[in-house]
């Protein structure tokens, strides 16, 4: 037993059972969400009445962009919020719209996939290596590059979606594309476009319509959530390359975001929340996802994602479609409880943190000490730990489903598609090692790159 599970029994036993969190300051509530099947945890927790057992009063609300969800959450209008993990981090440090935004849950690991289209997968085809008539993955941007080139020697631009500025998808792209050779281009302060020095075009499209834009032309393929890689395949008009958990293993994705004032004010609220979500997560995963079919039946309602079962299924039962027929075993696409996947790590808050500082949103080298500062100032693990508690007092959990770091980082890792090392406490060794990207001081400014 780690020492962290003996303080949760020791806690367990000081601590009445209960049917419901006592002392909840707001009962009725309204959580906004993307319609993405990581927001199951969110569904989840509504349809299995997780909520209501802690005396809560949900309405979910499907928003029509990530912008709108998080400027309805720091206006009040939203309780809270399914969100993109860099949400709450960009706007702590003030890029894009201001406001503190606190996470105490992140909702699941891995779930995105990078998407072409069927004319660029084509011309890519040649690149790849093929094993008894099948790629082989993972595929790296390498492959792309000689289209790229080639879209630029005839002066086209090559156009590239994703769903947000500070979203998982837009570092994921750009990681994918500068660990082949593809510069994605910089953000300065008088230019947010991201398109700075690119060698492509990455612009925004909200995550339902990546497919329809894709198949009118205006962007050539795109980075999102499920299920919208999978609906290209279904469409016939785009193949997947390549998945997140195949860009980083195990990356954090999504997470539940709240103003910081939200949280103070409303504490007991807050740790109900939690301790709901955090059941919901442990109902998709247990039993070796044996609750996925009925988790996708409910996700696609229309009032939650609102797409094809089959087509959420190819991706929410352990395997994951890349071409008609060529679908492959991918147990590990969508992780909502495993692997530690709701814990609200600092590294996870620092990762993002260094891609922003790599591709100029944050515009002046940070010391170390910064990112530290302002992980913790974004991601609430106390109020996580003490949801995990009283789930356990109230036989709702064991404590051996928890097992955390008691720093909050995680150990570094390797498991990235370049094999570079990742260390948290180190954010700027790291952003140093990364081949395409600002380092040390560099900046960006007059459209170019200074030292």
């Amino acid at each position: 037993m780690t020492r962290f599970a003996a303080l949760l029994v020791t806690t367990a036993l000081a601590l009445p059972a209960a049917a419901e969190t006592p002392g909840i300051e707001k009962d009725e509530l309204t959580l906004g969400f993307i319609k993405l099947t990581d927001m199951a945890p969110l569904a989840i927790a509504k349809e299995k009445h997780f909520f209501e057992d802690e005396g809560l009063y949900v309405t979910l609300e499907a928003q029509s962009n990530w912008k709108v969800l998080l400027d309805r959450v720091i206006a009040g209008e939203l309780d809270g919020a399914h969100m993109l993990a860099g949400q709450p981090i960009a706007a702590t440090i003030g890029y894009g719209t201001e406001g503190a935004v606190v996470t105490p849950f992140s909702m699941d690991l891995n779930g995105n996939a990078i998407t072409v289209s069927n004319a660029v997968w084509e011309e890519m085809k040649p690149h790849v290596e093929m094993a008894d008539g099948k790629p082989v993955h993972p595929i790296s941007a390498a492959a792309l590059k000689p289209v790229v080139d080639s879209y630029a020697d005839r002066g086209t631009p090559f156009n590239l979606g994703m769903v947000f500025p500070v979203s998982t998808h837009n570092y994921e792209l750009r990681y994918w594309l500068a660990a082949g050779g593809i510069n994605p281009g910089f953000y300065s302060a008088d230019d947010t476009s991201g398109q700075i020095d690119g060698d492509v075009l990455i612009s925004v499209t909200p995550p339902p319509q990546m497919p329809a834009t894709m198949e009118a032309g205006t962007i050539l393929g795109y980075a999102v959530g499920e299920p919208w890689n999978q609906a290209a395949v279904a469409k016939g008009i785009g193949v997947p390359v390549i998945t997140d958990y195949d860009i980083w293993k195990n990356n954090p994705e999504k997470v539940f975001g709240l103003t910081a004032a939200f949280v103070e004010e409303n504490p007991q609220t807050t740790l109900a929340l939690t301790k709901a979500l955090i059941r919901a997560a442990i109902w998709l995963d247990e039993n070796d996802n044996a609750n996925r079919a009925e988790a996708v039946e409910i996700l696609s309602r229309p009032e939650y994602v609102g797409a094809d079962a089959a087509v959420i299924a190819n991706s929410m039962t352990g395997t994951f479609e890349f071409e008609p027929g060529d679908k492959r075993p991918a147990p590990d696409f969508n992780v909502f409880f495993r692997y530690n996947a709701t814990f609200p790590y600092y590294s996870d808050a620092v990762w993002y943190l260094t891609q922003m500082r790599r591709w100029g949103q944050i515009g002046e080298a940070k010391p170390d000490s910064w990112y530290d500062e302002t992980a913790k100032s974004v991601y609430k693990p106390g109020i996580y730990q003490q949801a995990a508690e009283a789930l356990i007092a109230e036989g709702k959990a064991t404590a051996d489903m928890f097992d955390f770091d008691a720093d909050g980082y995680r150990e570094p890792t390797a498991q990235f598609l370049d094999g570079m090392l990742y260390d948290g406490k180190q954010p700027n060794a790291y952003i140093d090692s990364l081949t395409i990207g600002l380092k040390a001081s560099q900046t960006v400014s007059g459209g170019e790159v200074v030292n």
